[in-house]
């Protein structure tokens, strides 16, 4: 059964008889159906009635429904009314614009409305460069998607997509100080997203590119950061990449290999997968092998599409064929990017010895990471409730932070490579273990050392 998680939380309001025991079989109730008590608050008490909210966490609706019934079915207990923890905090979205400047009387307007704001027009008008320093753009990210690749939920549109551009957005502000927007736009059509980022270009320093469905991911962002003079971003891509980087390099230290030692077998060649192969070839890896849903990808036959050919035709140097179970055996490194349970600790354990395993289907990965974890030296998951969670957003604000900061319109492999360098260094030697490759998410210090390595790089570019 899949463990309980916050993503799932409930709170239960229960009337009950005002016992001491009382408590205690609620408590035990939800035990008693696989829930986990998170906390259990009396809220209102009278002589011979309770009333009490009983949070826990669930694994998905149908389980919170069965515990919600469990609890009804206790002798005396009334179920009033259950909440769902997460729609609650959903409720509104979770996104404000709050001005950075008093408006309190004629003075303040006067300055920051009209009429003194034509000033600023027209200093801008005649100096278009000015905008960055003049206007919002010079902190401010549009995070644009189409909703066709949300999640692990497929094409769900824009509207569904929101809720994710609105935390990728709380993520920003949080972690980097970087004002970020959600841009959800209503065409898949290539042509039309490409114009449409085009035009609304002014306004931001930087555009994010998320949850756009490959191979169109790859046209649109190349594209556009061909035809825009600030930093375009696909963060399904790059940032998975940088921390796959970030993570490999710490893993490698525990088992004690190089990346051009090691061979590595990459299980999904999508946008993800892609990014992840181009990153590793750019940091030395010299042994890769990209597998599809059919194995290895041959390098000599002909592929649909462009990105797909190109990992075929800069990989597999021992030209191994067969399914993603065959390739695997002897390889030192897996990295799954592709869907869930591809994959047994038995497979796992005919990989080289001191065998690292990343298996980042989410929620369910390519292998059980308990199965995998009695064969492999480090496992690390998608997931917040394993060790060694591969997280975007060890990466991402951090990333934008220091482009912003650079004033540059290009992100080069050694931005990134110098990016998950600097995750990797943000583990001290002394905490480095097979359970702890990567920093916390919350570690404060991320964000500022991947932008000083973002902003210190291209300094480096700039003068060569």
């Amino acid at each position: 059964m899949p463990t309980p998680s916050p993503g799932n939380a409930i709170t239960v309001r229960v009337e009950a008889p005002a016992t001491i025991e009382t408590t205690g079989l609620l408590a035990t109730a939800v035990s008693e159906m696989g829930g986990s008590i998170t906390a259990l608050d009396v809220v209102e008490s009278r002589s011979d009635h309770i009333v009490v909210d009983v949070t826990c966490n669930t694994t998905d609706d149908e389980h919170a429904g069965r515990i919600t019934a469990h609890l009804e079915e206790l002798d005396g207990v009334t179920v009033r009314k259950v909440s769902d923890r997460t729609f609650l905090l959903h409720l509104g979205g979770k996104l404000e614009v709050v001005p950075k400047v008093p408006l309190k009387h004629r003075d303040d307007l006067s300055r920051a409305y009209t009429p003194g704001v034509a000033r600023i027009c027209m200093a801008i008008y005649e100096h278009p460069e000015d905008a960055r320093r003049l206007t919002i753009k010079r902190n401010t990210v549009a995070v644009v998607t189409d909703g066709s690749a949300v999640l692990g939920l497929g094409n769900i549109g824009p509207a569904a997509a929101l809720p994710v551009m609105e935390g990728k957005a709380a993520l920003f502000k949080q972690f980097a100080g970087v004002d970020a927007w959600p841009v959800c736009l209503d065409t898949q059509d290539t042509e039309e997203i490409i114009m449409i980022v085009k035009a609304i270009a002014p306004v931001y320093g930087g555009v994010n590119l998320e949850d756009i469905s490959a191979p169109r991911c790859f046209e649109i962002e190349a594209r556009l950061r061909a035809e825009l003079d600030i930093p375009v971003f696909h963060d399904d891509q790059h940032g998975t990449a940088v921390v796959v980087l970030a993570a490999l390099t710490n893993a490698l230290r525990v088992v004690g290999k190089k990346i051009e030692d090691v061979s590595i077998v990459v299980s999904g060649v999508g946008a993800a997968g892609h990014a992840i192969v181009r990153l590793l070839d750019a940091q030395g890896a010299g042994d890769i092998v990209g597998c599809d849903r059919r194995g290895a990808l041959d390098p000599d036959a002909e592929h649909t599409d462009s990105f797909r050919g190109w990992i075929a035709t800069h990989t597999n140097p021992r030209r191994k064929t067969g399914t993603l179970a065959e390739v695997l055996r002897g390889a030192d490194v897996f990295i799954g990017v592709s869907a869930p349970n591809l994959l047994t600790g038995d497979d796992i354990a005919t990989m080289a010895d001191k065998a690292i395993v990343f298996a980042l289907a989410n929620p369910d990965p390519e292998v059980d990471p308990v199965a995998a974890s009695k064969h492999a030296a480090v496992v690390a998951t998608g997931r917040s409730d394993y060790p060694n969670q591969i997280n975007n957003v060890l990466a991402f604000p951090g990333i934008f932070r220091g482009l912003l900061d650079a004033n540059v319109s290009d992100i080069t492999d050694a931005m990134m490579i110098a990016a998950a360098t600097a995750i990797a260094d943000c583990v001290d030697p002394s905490e480095l273990n097979a359970s702890f490759i990567v920093p916390s998410v919350f570690d404060s210090a991320v964000a500022p050392a991947v932008a000083a390595a973002v902003v210190a790089t291209a300094k480096g570019e700039a003068q060569q």
